[in-house]
Protein backbone atom coordinates (compact mmCIF):
# COMPACT_ATOMS: atom_id res chain seq x y z
CA UNK A 1 0.00 0.00 0.00
CA UNK A 2 1.29 3.48 -0.84
CA UNK A 3 2.50 5.61 2.08
CA UNK A 4 1.68 9.30 2.46
CA UNK A 5 3.92 11.88 4.16
CA UNK A 6 2.70 15.33 5.26
CA UNK A 7 5.61 17.76 5.71
CA UNK A 8 5.93 21.53 6.30
CA UNK A 9 8.19 23.41 3.90
CA UNK A 10 11.06 24.86 5.98
CA UNK A 11 12.31 28.41 5.39
CA UNK A 12 15.56 27.03 4.02
CA UNK A 13 13.77 25.46 1.05
CA UNK A 14 11.75 28.55 0.05
CA UNK A 15 12.07 29.06 -3.71
CA UNK A 16 13.60 25.61 -4.24
CA UNK A 17 12.35 23.45 -7.11
CA UNK A 18 9.88 20.76 -6.05
CA UNK A 19 12.07 17.86 -7.19
CA UNK A 20 15.11 19.22 -5.36
CA UNK A 21 13.21 20.06 -2.18
CA UNK A 22 11.36 16.74 -1.97
CA UNK A 23 14.63 14.88 -2.59
CA UNK A 24 16.28 16.69 0.33
CA UNK A 25 13.31 16.25 2.67
CA UNK A 26 12.79 12.55 1.98
CA UNK A 27 16.33 11.45 1.18
CA UNK A 28 15.46 10.17 -2.30
CA UNK A 29 17.15 10.96 -5.60
CA UNK A 30 16.14 14.12 -7.43
CA UNK A 31 15.14 11.99 -10.43
CA UNK A 32 12.82 9.87 -8.30
CA UNK A 33 11.35 12.97 -6.66
CA UNK A 34 10.72 14.48 -10.11
CA UNK A 35 8.98 11.30 -11.28
CA UNK A 36 6.77 11.37 -8.19
CA UNK A 37 5.79 14.98 -8.90
CA UNK A 38 5.07 14.30 -12.58
CA UNK A 39 2.89 11.34 -11.54
CA UNK A 40 0.71 13.58 -9.36
CA UNK A 41 2.11 12.24 -6.07
CA UNK A 42 3.28 15.62 -4.72
CA UNK A 43 0.74 18.16 -3.46
CA UNK A 44 1.56 21.66 -2.21
CA UNK A 45 -1.23 22.97 0.02
CA UNK A 46 -3.55 20.42 -1.57
CA UNK A 47 -2.68 21.20 -5.21
CA UNK A 48 -0.67 18.88 -7.44
CA UNK A 49 2.62 20.46 -8.53
CA UNK A 50 5.17 19.64 -11.20
CA UNK A 51 8.84 18.96 -10.60
CA UNK A 52 9.95 22.45 -11.69
CA UNK A 53 7.41 24.38 -9.59
CA UNK A 54 8.80 26.31 -6.63
CA UNK A 55 8.28 25.66 -2.92
CA UNK A 56 7.01 28.34 -0.55
CA UNK A 57 7.92 28.53 3.12
CA UNK A 58 5.13 27.65 5.52
CA UNK A 59 3.24 25.58 2.94
CA UNK A 60 2.52 21.91 3.44
CA UNK A 61 3.78 19.12 1.21
CA UNK A 62 1.65 15.99 0.90
CA UNK A 63 3.82 13.35 -0.76
CA UNK A 64 2.60 9.87 -1.68
CA UNK A 65 5.52 7.47 -1.77
CA UNK A 66 5.27 5.00 -4.68
CA UNK A 67 4.30 1.43 -3.93
CA UNK A 68 6.85 -1.29 -4.43
CA UNK A 69 7.30 -2.10 -8.14
CA UNK A 70 4.56 -4.32 -9.47
CA UNK A 71 4.89 -7.19 -11.90
CA UNK A 72 5.98 -6.59 -15.49
CA UNK A 73 3.14 -5.85 -17.91
CA UNK A 74 1.93 -9.09 -19.44
CA UNK A 75 0.01 -9.02 -22.75
CA UNK A 76 -3.49 -10.30 -21.89
CA UNK A 77 -6.31 -10.40 -24.45
CA UNK A 78 -9.61 -8.96 -23.17
CA UNK A 79 -13.03 -9.57 -24.72
CA UNK A 80 -15.23 -6.57 -25.56
CA UNK A 81 -12.18 -4.29 -25.49
CA UNK A 82 -13.00 -1.57 -28.01
CA UNK A 83 -10.68 1.08 -29.43
CA UNK A 84 -12.52 4.37 -30.02
CA UNK A 85 -9.55 6.31 -31.40
CA UNK A 86 -5.84 5.77 -31.97
CA UNK A 87 -3.04 7.93 -33.33
CA UNK A 88 0.66 8.46 -32.63
CA UNK A 89 -0.07 10.31 -29.38
CA UNK A 90 -3.16 8.86 -27.74
CA UNK A 91 -5.38 5.83 -27.69
CA UNK A 92 -8.95 6.13 -26.44
CA UNK A 93 -10.66 2.96 -25.28
CA UNK A 94 -14.07 1.80 -24.12
CA UNK A 95 -13.01 -0.08 -20.99
CA UNK A 96 -15.16 -3.06 -20.05
CA UNK A 97 -15.99 -3.92 -16.44
CA UNK A 98 -13.54 -6.21 -14.66
CA UNK A 99 -10.42 -4.65 -16.17
CA UNK A 100 -8.00 -2.57 -14.07
CA UNK A 101 -6.13 0.37 -15.56
CA UNK A 102 -2.79 -1.15 -14.60
CA UNK A 103 -1.25 -3.80 -12.39
CA UNK A 104 -1.26 -3.26 -8.62
CA UNK A 105 -0.54 -5.35 -5.50
CA UNK A 106 -3.25 -7.97 -5.01
CA UNK A 107 -4.77 -7.62 -8.50
CA UNK A 108 -4.31 -10.67 -10.72
CA UNK A 109 -6.97 -9.90 -13.34
CA UNK A 110 -6.66 -8.23 -16.76
CA UNK A 111 -5.41 -4.67 -17.22
CA UNK A 112 -5.83 -1.97 -19.84
CA UNK A 113 -2.11 -1.96 -20.56
CA UNK A 114 -2.00 -5.74 -20.90
CA UNK A 115 -4.96 -5.66 -23.27
CA UNK A 116 -3.33 -2.96 -25.41
CA UNK A 117 -0.10 -4.91 -25.67
CA UNK A 118 -1.99 -8.06 -26.58
CA UNK A 119 -3.79 -6.13 -29.32
CA UNK A 120 -0.46 -4.89 -30.71
CA UNK A 121 -0.63 -1.26 -29.60
CA UNK A 122 2.56 0.42 -28.33
CA UNK A 123 2.53 2.35 -25.07
CA UNK A 124 4.87 5.05 -23.84
CA UNK A 125 7.62 4.24 -21.35
CA UNK A 126 6.67 7.29 -19.27
CA UNK A 127 5.40 6.64 -15.78
CA UNK A 128 6.10 3.84 -13.32
CA UNK A 129 7.06 0.52 -14.94
CA UNK A 130 3.68 -1.14 -14.40
CA UNK A 131 1.53 1.88 -15.34
CA UNK A 132 3.21 3.25 -18.45
CA UNK A 133 1.14 5.79 -20.33
CA UNK A 134 -1.66 5.87 -17.75
CA UNK A 135 -2.85 9.46 -17.30
CA UNK A 136 -6.26 8.67 -15.75
CA UNK A 137 -7.93 5.66 -14.21
CA UNK A 138 -11.33 4.04 -13.94
CA UNK A 139 -12.19 1.58 -11.15
CA UNK A 140 -12.16 -2.12 -12.04
CA UNK A 141 -15.94 -2.12 -11.58
CA UNK A 142 -16.53 1.02 -13.66
CA UNK A 143 -16.82 0.86 -17.44
CA UNK A 144 -16.52 3.50 -20.13
CA UNK A 145 -14.24 5.97 -21.91
CA UNK A 146 -10.58 6.23 -20.93
CA UNK A 147 -7.51 7.73 -22.62
CA UNK A 148 -3.95 6.34 -22.54
CA UNK A 149 -0.84 8.22 -23.78
CA UNK A 150 1.17 6.66 -26.60
CA UNK A 151 4.04 9.15 -26.76
CA UNK A 152 6.32 10.78 -24.20
CA UNK A 153 5.06 14.25 -25.11
CA UNK A 154 1.42 13.18 -24.87
CA UNK A 155 2.03 11.64 -21.45
CA UNK A 156 3.53 14.84 -20.05
CA UNK A 157 0.87 17.12 -21.54
CA UNK A 158 -2.09 14.93 -20.58
CA UNK A 159 -0.84 14.38 -17.03
CA UNK A 160 -0.68 18.13 -16.57
CA UNK A 161 -4.09 18.59 -18.21
CA UNK A 162 -5.70 16.17 -15.75
CA UNK A 163 -3.93 17.92 -12.87
CA UNK A 164 -5.35 21.22 -14.12
CA UNK A 165 -8.79 19.56 -14.51
CA UNK A 166 -9.18 20.75 -18.09
CA UNK A 167 -10.55 17.47 -19.54
CA UNK A 168 -14.32 17.09 -19.12
CA UNK A 169 -15.32 13.74 -17.63
CA UNK A 170 -19.04 12.88 -17.63
CA UNK A 171 -20.47 9.82 -15.93
CA UNK A 172 -23.93 8.33 -15.66
CA UNK A 173 -24.84 6.80 -12.30
CA UNK A 174 -27.99 4.95 -11.34
CA UNK A 175 -28.49 5.66 -7.64
CA UNK A 176 -31.00 4.45 -5.10
CA UNK A 177 -33.87 6.78 -4.25
CA UNK A 178 -34.32 10.36 -5.40
CA UNK A 179 -31.62 12.93 -4.58
CA UNK A 180 -32.99 16.17 -3.15
CA UNK A 181 -32.27 18.60 -4.68
CA UNK A 182 -32.48 16.91 -8.07
CA UNK A 183 -29.34 18.78 -9.20
CA UNK A 184 -26.51 20.11 -7.12
CA UNK A 185 -22.92 19.96 -5.94
CA UNK A 186 -21.36 17.72 -3.30
CA UNK A 187 -18.29 19.33 -1.75
CA UNK A 188 -16.87 16.97 0.87
CA UNK A 189 -13.28 15.78 1.49
CA UNK A 190 -12.47 12.14 0.74
CA UNK A 191 -9.80 9.99 2.38
CA UNK A 192 -9.13 6.43 3.47
CA UNK A 193 -11.88 4.91 5.60
CA UNK A 194 -10.64 4.87 9.22
CA UNK A 195 -11.80 1.30 9.70
CA UNK A 196 -10.94 -0.26 6.33
CA UNK A 197 -8.17 1.16 4.15
CA UNK A 198 -9.52 -0.61 1.04
CA UNK A 199 -12.52 1.72 1.19
CA UNK A 200 -12.75 5.48 0.96
CA UNK A 201 -14.95 7.77 3.02
CA UNK A 202 -15.93 11.38 3.56
CA UNK A 203 -13.56 12.45 6.33
CA UNK A 204 -12.33 15.77 7.66
CA UNK A 205 -8.73 14.67 7.03
CA UNK A 206 -9.44 13.80 3.40
CA UNK A 207 -8.57 15.62 0.18
CA UNK A 208 -10.74 18.34 -1.35
CA UNK A 209 -13.37 16.62 -3.53
CA UNK A 210 -16.18 18.17 -5.60
CA UNK A 211 -18.90 16.34 -7.53
CA UNK A 212 -21.63 17.99 -9.64
CA UNK A 213 -24.76 16.06 -10.57
CA UNK A 214 -28.14 16.49 -12.22
CA UNK A 215 -31.04 14.08 -12.47
CA UNK A 216 -31.81 12.76 -15.95
CA UNK A 217 -34.63 10.40 -15.04
CA UNK A 218 -36.57 9.48 -11.90
CA UNK A 219 -37.94 6.01 -11.29
CA UNK A 220 -39.89 4.61 -8.35
CA UNK A 221 -36.82 3.23 -6.57
CA UNK A 222 -33.89 4.85 -8.33
CA UNK A 223 -32.67 7.89 -10.25
CA UNK A 224 -30.41 8.16 -13.28
CA UNK A 225 -27.87 10.96 -12.83
CA UNK A 226 -25.37 12.72 -15.03
CA UNK A 227 -22.26 13.39 -12.96
CA UNK A 228 -19.42 15.79 -13.65
CA UNK A 229 -16.25 15.41 -11.60
CA UNK A 230 -14.42 18.60 -10.70
CA UNK A 231 -11.78 16.57 -8.85
CA UNK A 232 -10.74 12.98 -9.42
CA UNK A 233 -10.43 11.10 -6.13
CA UNK A 234 -10.52 7.33 -5.75
CA UNK A 235 -14.16 6.10 -5.71
CA UNK A 236 -15.31 9.74 -5.64
CA UNK A 237 -18.78 9.34 -7.17
CA UNK A 238 -19.46 6.18 -5.19
CA UNK A 239 -18.40 7.76 -1.89
CA UNK A 240 -20.20 11.07 -2.42
CA UNK A 241 -23.47 9.48 -3.49
CA UNK A 242 -23.36 7.00 -0.60
CA UNK A 243 -22.68 9.88 1.80
CA UNK A 244 -25.91 11.57 0.67
CA UNK A 245 -27.87 8.37 1.26
CA UNK A 246 -28.11 7.48 -2.43
CA UNK A 247 -25.47 4.82 -3.20
CA UNK A 248 -25.03 3.56 -6.74
CA UNK A 249 -27.32 0.60 -7.39
CA UNK A 250 -25.33 -2.61 -6.95
CA UNK A 251 -22.51 -0.95 -4.99
CA UNK A 252 -22.50 -3.26 -1.95
CA UNK A 253 -19.13 -1.86 -0.82
CA UNK A 254 -20.78 1.48 -0.15
CA UNK A 255 -24.09 0.41 1.32
CA UNK A 256 -26.32 -0.43 -1.66
CA UNK A 257 -29.35 -2.66 -1.09
CA UNK A 258 -28.31 -6.27 -1.86
CA UNK A 259 -31.92 -7.22 -2.67
CA UNK A 260 -32.05 -4.54 -5.37
CA UNK A 261 -28.69 -5.70 -6.70
CA UNK A 262 -29.98 -9.27 -7.04
CA UNK A 263 -33.20 -8.09 -8.66
CA UNK A 264 -31.32 -6.13 -11.31
CA UNK A 265 -28.67 -8.83 -11.78
CA UNK A 266 -25.82 -6.43 -10.98
CA UNK A 267 -22.54 -7.71 -9.58
CA UNK A 268 -20.92 -4.24 -9.61
CA UNK A 269 -21.90 -0.61 -9.14
CA UNK A 270 -24.11 1.02 -11.80
CA UNK A 271 -21.58 3.60 -12.92
CA UNK A 272 -20.39 4.34 -16.46
CA UNK A 273 -17.97 6.88 -17.93
CA UNK A 274 -20.19 8.01 -20.79
CA UNK A 275 -18.08 10.83 -22.20
CA UNK A 276 -14.53 12.19 -22.14
CA UNK A 277 -13.43 15.44 -23.78
CA UNK A 278 -9.89 16.81 -23.92
CA UNK A 279 -7.52 18.86 -26.06
CA UNK A 280 -5.36 16.63 -28.25
CA UNK A 281 -1.82 16.88 -26.80
CA UNK A 282 -0.24 17.48 -30.23
CA UNK A 283 -2.77 19.34 -32.37
CA UNK A 284 -4.71 21.08 -29.59
CA UNK A 285 -7.98 19.98 -31.22
CA UNK A 286 -10.82 19.55 -28.73
CA UNK A 287 -11.96 15.93 -28.96
CA UNK A 288 -14.98 14.20 -27.46
CA UNK A 289 -15.54 10.45 -27.18
CA UNK A 290 -18.64 8.66 -25.92
CA UNK A 291 -19.57 5.16 -24.82
CA UNK A 292 -23.00 3.49 -24.76
CA UNK A 293 -24.19 1.53 -21.72
CA UNK A 294 -22.93 -2.06 -21.63
CA UNK A 295 -25.45 -4.89 -21.48
CA UNK A 296 -25.49 -5.38 -17.69
CA UNK A 297 -26.20 -1.70 -17.01
CA UNK A 298 -28.85 -1.48 -19.74
CA UNK A 299 -30.62 -4.54 -18.31
CA UNK A 300 -30.60 -3.15 -14.76
CA UNK A 301 -31.97 0.17 -15.98
CA UNK A 302 -34.83 -1.52 -17.80
CA UNK A 303 -35.70 -3.59 -14.73
CA UNK A 304 -36.00 -0.46 -12.61
CA UNK A 305 -37.96 1.41 -15.26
Amino acid sequence: MAESRLLPVPDGLAGERVDSGVARLLGVSRTRAGEMAESGMVLLDGRAVGKSDRLTAGSWLDVTLPEAPGPAIEPTPVEDFHILHQDADVIVIDKPVGVAAHASPGWTGPTVLGALLAAGFPITTSGAAERQGIVQRLDVGTSGVMVVAQSEQAYSILKQAFRDRSPVKLYHALVQGRPDPSAGTIDAPIGRHPGADWRMAVTAAGRHSVTHYRTLEMMRRASLLEVHLETGRTHQIRVHMAATGHPCVGDLTYGADPTLARETGLVRQWLHATSLSFAHPHSGEWMTFTSPYPEDLSHALEVLR
